[in-house]
């Protein structure tokens, strides 16, 4: 399964952001062994950017780790609104 989660962040807070995201980010992937990607929309609108977290090929209860770091790393603090997450699951091939 893989995480697409996505937030709107005020622009005075993106570089605070992505210090803190990108230590997140490397410490759940050095723990769970997972590819991690910060990703963000080219534009900025009415002052705020928005930014996609990414996460690969994670394991079933990683949520639950994942809502721990991100209350740990503070991030609430710095986006505007909820953080929105979406799950997405390799389609197979039929034979």
């Amino acid at each position: 399964m893989d995480l697409y989660i996505y937030y709107r962040v005020p622009n005075g807070h993106a570089e605070e952001l992505r210090v803190r995201v990108g230590e997140m980010q490397r410490w759940l992937s050095g723990e769970y062994g997972i590819v991690a990607a910060l990703k963000r929309r080219p534009e900025v609108r009415d002052g705020q950017q928005t930014w996609m977290e990414v996460y690969q090929a994670v394991p079933e209860d990683f949520v639950v780790f994942l809502e721990r770091a991100v209350a740990q790393a503070g991030l609430a603090l710095l986006i505007d609104g909820p953080r929105h997450t979406e799950c997405f699951v390799d389609v197979s091939a039929c034979a």
